[in-house]
Parts: structure tokens; sequence; C-alpha cells
């Protein structure tokens, strides 16, 4: 493999010989770094710590913490808008006022200095953290003069806290009349509902309490319902009565005529006339009296004709019984008629009014779960009505935004010093002639270094060569070169 390399001393003597190639250039580079580095005015960045919590209002679980980090983040990105806001910033740099360096005017501060005001201030969390993640921030800002960079900070901090209670305050004030008007009109639709209710309520009447029980209970069951169960088993009971106090009478009227008829008659049914029972009874053992006495005896034996006699005698007081027996069955049939009929009112009415009711129940239940709701919208619109009122009075009483410490500079300007920026230029200026001074170079000072493998096998070995020439580039390349460097060194 072989290798070129110009010699030193051919570099030596062509660099002494075009020394304005390279020379030049190095120096306009140091000169304009050494330049630059004495008008540079140095930059000083102030810093202010802040730390922003949440509203304790309406938080009652951790009053003053954020409940999740997207709320923190758009809490902390309405921040960093307000501290670019043109209010904040003016209100500001008419506190600190203009530089010293610079003229005033009656219009200042002026647009254009809020503009460059709003470039040179950054609103950022820690390091290694973002937004949403913490609740410390950094407030900073740029300025030639570290006093008013210390100064605007603090200014902008200042105005940032009072802006921020406004903006609350402004959001409190439109949410506190939207709130109002939600809860007018929740109260006009309360009370809309309520009038309707309570006209229903007092169309029912006594009964209100059994429309109730109907829509609470699932079952439907209320006293109502079971009074007109009762009374329908009392109105069968009546009815069963007065049947049988009609067949009664039936069969004493034909007893009247008939006596015989009497005997005839279930006892079931003289349970309620005891003296005729027992009349009966008393009938019935005269008769088998007379029969056995006839049986031994001629009818005009004095055993005989006492039991005929006694036989009629008890006929006769039979007889009578059966007319004051009817007319005890008489009256207590007019009675039984009388509760019947009694009974079939109270249970006609009572159906009516179970079937009003029920007519009603819907439009009842309508109502009753149409006052609960707007009950509860109104209940939430006053609870977030007083939480509106409640973020108001803290808007003008406290701020969520609270500073850390006071503000800090640093000891030293942002960036690198004059001294580095000259040493900068120098450097820069000698890689510039150096590179310059290389591409310059004529390529007949460049001597060829020949170098091959120390051992060859005997076979193999290789014929001594001539030197090999450096090969060079085309006459077209070498010339465009050439011009260029000479261009760059004039």
């Amino acid at each position: 493999m072989t290798h070129e390399f110009p010699a030193a001393h051919d570099v030596f003597r062509f660099a002494s010989k075009h020394w304005r190639r390279w020379l030049l250039p190095a120096a306009a580079l140091t000169l304009l770094a050494t330049a630059y580095a004495v008008v540079r005015r140095d930059t000083w960045e102030a810093s202010q710590s802040l730390v922003v919590r949440n509203e304790a209002a309406g938080n009652l679980g951790d009053p003053g913490r954020f409940r999740h980090a997207d709320e923190m983040k758009t809490t902390q990105e309405t921040i960093q808008e307000l501290a670019k806001s043109r209010a904040v910033l003016r209100q500001a740099l008419i506190e600190v006022g203009p530089p010293e360096d610079e003229e005033v005017t009656a219009a200042w501060p002026t647009d254009e200095d809020v503009a460059r005001l709003a470039e040179t201030i950054k609103l950022a969390p820690p390091k290694g953290a973002e937004f949403g993640k913490t609740e410390v921030l950094y407030l900073k800002v740029r300025d030639a003069s570290r006093p008013r960079a210390l100064a605007l900070v603090s200014a902008v901090s200042k105005h940032l806290q009072s802006r921020f209670q406004a903006l609350r305050d402004a959001k409190a004030q439109g949410m506190i009349a939207e709130l109002s008007k939600a809860v007018s009109m929740a109260e006009a639709e309360m009370a809309g509902v309520t009038d309707k209710l309570a006209a229903l309520e007092s169309s029912v009447g006594g009964d209100l309490a059994e429309l109730r029980i109907l829509h609470e209970s699932s079952s439907g069951d209320s006293d109502l319902r079971r009074k007109s169960l009762e009374l329908e088993t009392e109105l069968r009971q009546a009815q069963l009565a007065e049947r049988s106090q009609q067949s009664l009478l039936d069969l004493l009227q034909q007893a009247r005529i008939d006596q015989g008829r009497l005997l005839a008659v279930p006892s079931r049914l003289l349970e309620s006339q005891p003296a005729l029972k027992r009349l009966k009874e008393g009938l019935v053992d005269a008769q088998l009296k007379t029969a056995e006495l006839s049986g031994g005896m001629s009818s005009e034996h004095p055993l005989v004709r006492a039991a005929v006699q006694a036989e009629e005698e008890i006929s006769r007081q039979l007889h009578q019984e059966l007319e004051i027996a009817c007319r005890g069955v008489e009256v207590e049939l007019r009675l039984a008629n009388e509760r019947a009929e009694t009974l079939a009112e109270q249970l006609a009415d009572t159906r009516g009014r179970l079937a009003k009711l029920g007519g009603l129940r819907a439009t009842y239940s309508n109502l009753i779960t149409d006052v609960q709701q707007r009950g509860g919208l109104l209940a939430a619109a006053q609870r977030e009505l007083s939480e509106a009122r409640n973020s108001q009075a803290g808007a003008h009483s406290s701020s969520l935004i609270y500073t850390i410490d006071t503000p800090d500079a640093g000891t030293r300007p942002m960036g690198p010093g004059r001294l580095m920026i000259a040493l900068g230029g120098v450097v820069a200026g000698s890689l510039v002639a150096a590179a310059i001074l290389f591409l310059s170079l004529p390529t007949g000072v460049k001597p060829a270094v020949e170098t091959h493998s120390a051992t060859v096998p005997p076979s193999f070995v290789v014929p001594a060569v001539s030197p090999i020439r450096k090969q060079t580039p085309p006459v077209s390349v070498r010339k465009a070169l050439k011009k260029t460097m000479a261009t760059l060194a004039d």
C-alpha cells in the first residue's frame, strides 16, 4: 500500500509565500469574534418558582388538591397563557419601567415592547417533569440587566396572580348568572308540578292515604281493599240470613193454616224462636201421650179426655205463638233486608272509590316522580350555585398561585463569556486557515512514500518498479479548486 504526504518544508515554504491566503481569513474571523464579544450584551435569566393548588370549594374529600392530572394540566396551561397575556405584561412593564438605555415615549410601553417581553418569558415545570405531573412551576424572564430581570419576574408573577384571581372571579360570575337562571327555572317548574300534585291530592280527599299506599305498595293491598273484601263477606252473610228468614217466614205462615207443616220445619230454622220450638216439642209430646192413652182406653175416659184437652190447649198456644213468631220473623227479615241493602251500598261505594283511586294511581305516580326529579334538579342547581358563590368569594380573598422564596437570577449571565467567544473565534479562524492552506497546496510538492510487505515468498518475488507517480486530479478540477481558494483569499 502506498501513501503520499506533502513534505513539511514544502508546506512551510508554500505558506510563507502565500501567507495572505490563509492569514487574512483567520484574522478576519478572530476580529469578528472579538468584536462580537466586546459589543455583546449579557443576558440574565431570572427565575421564580410557583406552586399551584386547586380550589377548596366543592372538593371536600381533599381540599386544595387536584382530583386528577388532567385537571391540573388544564389549570397550568391556563396559567401559561395568562403569563404571556398582554394585560399581565403591560402592567409588569409599567411597574418596572423601561430600560435605562431606552428612550421613553408617551406611548410606552408599546405593543412591540410587550411582544419583546413575551418572547423572553417562559413557564416550565421542573427538569424531568411535565405539565400535569407536578404542582411546581418555574416562571423565567430574560433581560440584559440582572436587577431588571429580577424585577420583571417579580412583577409578572404578582400580576399573574391578580389576573388569575380576576379570571376566576369572572368565571364564577358567569357561572353564578347561569346557575341562578337555572335555579329560577327549576323553582318555577317545581312550583308548577307541586301545584298539580296538590290539586290532585285535594280532589282525592279522605282517600289520600289510600292513594299513597297504592303508589308505594307494589302489591296494591290497602285498607280500602281489605275493607272491600270484608264488606263482600258480610254482604254474603246478610243475604244468607235474609234468605233464611224468608224461608222461615214462609213456613210459619203455612203452619198457621196447617200446624202439621210446623212439624216439618227443621230445628235449625227455629233456633231464633225458642218458645215456638218448645211448644212444637210439647205438642209432639202431647200427641204421643194422647195416642198412647187412646190405645188402651176409650175416648170417654177422663185421662184420654184430659190428654186431648191438653193437646188442644198446646195447639191453641202454638197458634198464638205462630202469630207472634211471624211478626218477629217479619221484623227480622226487614232488618236483614235493610242490612243487606246497606252493605251493598257500602260495597258499591268502596268499589267506586277503589276504581277512582286506580284511575288516579298512574297520574299520581307520574306527578310524584316528576316532583322528585324536579326536586333533585333543583337541589343540584342550588348546590352548584353555592359552590360557584364560594368560588367567587375565594377568588376575592385568596389566590391559587403561591411563590416559593424570592426570585433568583444566578451569579453569571446566560451563554459563554467574552473570553470564550474570543478564543472560539481564534480556534475557528485557525481551522479555516488550515483548511484553505491544505486545499491550496500544489500537487507537485507532494513526494511519495512506498511501503510493502517485509517478507515475501521466494516464488513470488516482485520485480523492482519505479516510484509510483502521484495521481493528480483532472486539470479542470484543479483549476476550479485554485480559483475557489483565490476567491476566498481575496
